[in-house]
């Protein structure tokens, strides 16, 4: 590897979020590591010919020791829009612990820049899961790091069937005027588009922001990459979208797939 080779984190390995936005790293030309659930390393699938990868559980903190060691960046992806009280699973400790214990690994490794994927208000979007990203994003400036926080909107695969709700929000936020109302923020946009983004903001030597939108990810992308679908993942290692009630597809954590085992146990 070569010594100029930028070295990027990505928690989330083997679910949707985190292995588009590893292949977009490594098609930019960044050494990436993919932190992996335990029980979870077949889930990489081909990709976990291109990447180290380590096994890890952001809600222990013992796991996270050292993981971190030699990056430049993290990327932390992981977190749940599905409360499950009964199991101990709320909002908060999906959400803002996962992403708290993150940040501290970053601290101790010596790891400036953390990228946190959060998510954008939207009328469906629960507050309480709001809430928590919110917490997450201070708590990183709170203790010292180069904070880039992404608030993204649903993400989904290009030529995959789509309930006609995420056609109308799609349409809606990249029709102009309607756009500028705040459908261009939290309108689904395509996986490719959004995890492109996120691989060339954290990049980026000369960021000027610390919150971006849907916008800023779209902007990120070329004209021909914004009008073809230009897959970074093979098909074959992409989950497919069901077709149901577009606030039930919501609540099955596309982008954010990673949920902790029960705390009862």
């Amino acid at each position: 590897m070569p010594e100029t080779t930028r070295r990027i984190l990505v928690t989330g390995g083997g679910t949707f979020l985190g292995d588009n936005i590893a292949a977009a790293l490594l098609a930019e030309g960044a050494a990436v590591t993919l932190l992996v659930r335990p029980g979870a390393e077949d889930k990489l699938g081909p990709l976990a010919q291109r990447v180290r990868w380590a096994t890890a559980d952001v809600w222990n903190p013992a796991s996270l020791r050292g993981r971190a060691r030699g990056h430049e960046a993290v990327i932390h992806t992981i977190g749940s829009m599905t409360a499950d009280p009964a199991k101990g699973l709320n909002h908060n400790w999906l959400n803002f612990v996962s992403a708290r214990n993150v940040a501290n690994m970053c601290v101790s490794d010596g790891v400036h820049h953390m990228l946190l994927m959060s998510s954008a208000r939207a009328p469906w979007v629960n507050n309480q899961y709001l809430r928590a990203k919110r917490e997450a994003e201070g708590y990183m400036s709170r203790v010292g790091l180069t904070a880039t926080i992404i608030r993204a909107p649903i993400a989904y695969v290009r030529g995959q069937p789509r309930h006609p709700f995420y056609w109308l929000m799609t349409i809606l936020g990249s029709t102009p005027i309607l756009s500028w109302f705040g459908f261009g923020r939290i309108g689904p946009i395509p996986v490719d588009m959004l995890a492109r983004g996120v691989a060339r903001i954290t990049l980026d030597t000369n960021r000027t922001k610390t919150i971006y939108y849907a916008g800023d990810l779209k902007r990120r992308n070329t004209a021909r990459e914004a009008r073809r679908a230009i897959p970074i993942l093979p098909s074959s290692s992409l989950p497919q979208q069901s077709s149901v009630h577009p606030f039930e597809l919501l609540d099955e954590d596309t982008p954010f797939g990673w949920t902790p085992p029960d705390k009862r146990g």
